[in-house]
């Protein structure tokens, strides 16, 4: 406000000093008049009150009476020197009102340098003349015309400081709340226990949250570095390639998911780390940089060794009680003296103990690598007799339940399969069928034939499956919430074994189940051997 007031006055008094300096040069003798020295005096006096007076918001509108003091001044220059045309200086105060006191400033400049202009003409003792019009006429309009000029262009002026100053509010908002992201942002990188390093295109760390740095100096790391000097692969002793690392592969542009490395000495402390790389864009599609997670997982690969461990063992120690078991079957098989209904259920245990040892053979496979996949030869076989076999098998389990079997199939039905994996098949689904049945319950087994495939289905009234464990069902170990909380015993790697078995097979396992009514299990598989298994039968053996 107030630096305003003073530049608009220090440029009228600017003005009227180089007059009077000129004045003094060229006429000398104007000074002497009490006009023409009053109203350079009168201009200074106002100066000095712009320069001394502290406007402020309250006293602002005092102000107005410094250019309409100029008007007057200059009035008085006009008065007693007209052919100096300092009329034409009243443009200054006249810029000055309109610019700073909206339209009311600019009418009332116009006005009172119109009436100045008139009454120092009247003063005069001179008639009226024709060269009077530019003094009396034309100075007057273009005052007009420059104050409406300036009042416009101050309004325009004031328009765009209330604009400029939203948007530098919102600008300065905007900034607040990035910055409060930002916090946002580093504290809860920092409070998560999991590692992140964030870093921009040309591979220059831009964050590093606190996880990560603790885990650096669990190891007395350099705290200038950025990783751990030697990261291990999952055997834990053979390091990865330095092109091969995490982060050298992340740095690359490689993104990639739950990668494992360890990192500390063999035989010392080690740790385990699965890290995801993803590629970070900018909103036009251009790269910038990317981030990397790293998150412990000692414990859950410790446990899962420990867990195929405890299970290989048991595993072992299973097969010796059997091996013992098959062989007295074996030798009360031969006994000639076995009456026929005795040898026939010598020869089903007989059947089943094999199957126990298959089982357990398996049991071993699939818990100790989760990538192995059990060994299939197919063959033409009848699968309903198979089935039938499988559904004869456990209805002394059903009967026990009183439990109904429903069963329709399909006479000597003849496909490529495993007896033995497809026997598992049927005996897993029967088994689960009767175990999370209801007392009392049925069990409908379906067999159907479309084109190429055939496809078997078991239908159960038992527990039900909730939604929310469809996804999961097939994970190995994996139990849902009602198995969990039945007295049933089970260990979750059935019906993953069951899936696995079909698709080896050219065929999936589907199912569909509503929570408290019951579930169907279907099986679909081809009737004639596809080609990519047919390539794989006919494959030769390891050397």
């Amino acid at each position: 406000m107030a630096r305003s007031i003073i530049q608009s006055q220090l440029v009228t008094s600017g003005v009227v000093l180089l007059v009077s300096w000129i004045v003094v040069i060229v006429q000398p003798m104007s000074m002497q008049n009490p006009l023409f020295f009053g109203g350079i005096a009168l201009v200074f006096a106002v100066t000095g009150a712009a320069l001394l007076v502290p406007w402020t918001q309250e006293n602002k509108r005092w102000a107005i009476l410094l250019p309409l003091l100029d008007i007057v001044a200059l009035g008085s220059l006009r008065a007693s020197e007209p052919q100096l045309g300092t009329g034409l200086l009243l443009v200054f105060p006249v810029i000055w009102l309109a610019r700073n006191f909206a339209l009311p400033g600019a009418i009332g400049g116009v006005l009172m340098s119109t009436a100045v202009i008139w009454l120092t003409r009247t003063l005069s003792v001179d008639d009226l003349a024709i060269s009077d019009f530019p003094s009396l006429v034309l100075i007057p309009v273009t005052l007009a015309f420059v104050a409406t000029t300036s009042y416009v262009s101050g309004q325009r002026t004031a328009s765009q400081r209330v604009l400029l100053t939203q948007q530098a509010s919102i600008i300065e908002d905007a900034f607040a709340r990035a910055r409060r992201q930002e916090n946002l942002l580093h504290e809860v990188l920092n409070a998560v226990e999991f590692g992140v390093i964030a870093f921009d295109s040309t591979g220059t760390p831009t964050l590093i949250n606190d996880a990560h740095r603790a885990s650096l100096a669990s190891f007395n790391v350099p705290r200038n570095s950025l990783v751990h000097p030697v990261a291990y692969q999952p055997d834990r002793i053979t390091p990865y390639p330095q092109d091969t690392r995490p982060f050298a592969r992340a740095l690359r542009g490689q993104p990639f998911d739950n990668l494992t490395f360890w990192v500390g000495e063999p035989g010392s402390r080690q740790v385990a780390y699965s890290v995801t790389s993803r590629r970070l864009q900018t909103p036009a599609g251009d790269d910038d940089g990317g981030v990397l997670v790293m998150r412990d997982v000692t414990a859950e690969l410790e446990a899962i060794s420990a867990r195929d461990s405890l299970i290989g063992s048991v595993s072992h120690e299973l097969r010796t009680p059997l091996t013992s078991i098959l062989g007295y079957l074996e030798l009360a098989m031969d006994d000639p003296e076995l009456d026929e209904e005795t040898r026939h259920m010598i020869e089903v245990s007989y059947r089943n103990a094999e199957r126990l040892v298959a089982l357990v053979t398996d049991l071993l496979l699939a818990a100790s690598e989760a990538s192995s996949t059990l060994p299939v030869t197919l063959e033409s076989c009848d699968v309903t007799e198979i089935v039938e076999q499988a559904i004869d098998g456990q209805l002394p389990a059903a009967s026990e339940r009183e439990i109904v079997m429903d069963v329709a199939l399909i006479p000597n039905l003849v496909a490529p399969a495993d007896p033995l994996r497809m026997r598992q098949v049927i005996d897993n689904l029967l088994s689960n069928a009767i175990k999370y049945n209801r007392l009392g319950g049925k069990i409908k087994v379906r067999m159907r034939r479309r084109e190429r495939e055939v496809s078997i289905s078991i239908t159960d009234t038992g527990l039900g499956i909730a939604p929310a464990d469809l996804a999961q069902l097939f994970d190995r170990f994996f139990r849902t919430e009602s198995a969990k909380s039945s007295k049933t015993v089970g260990t979750g790697l059935g019906l993953g074994i069951t899936r696995d078995i079909i698709r080896q097979h050219g065929g999936e396992l589907t199912v569909t189940s509503e929570l408290g009514t019951g579930s169907t299990f279907t099986i679909t598989f081809p009737t004639e051997l596809p080609v990519e298994l047919l390539a794989e039968q006919s494959a030769p053996g390891p050397a």
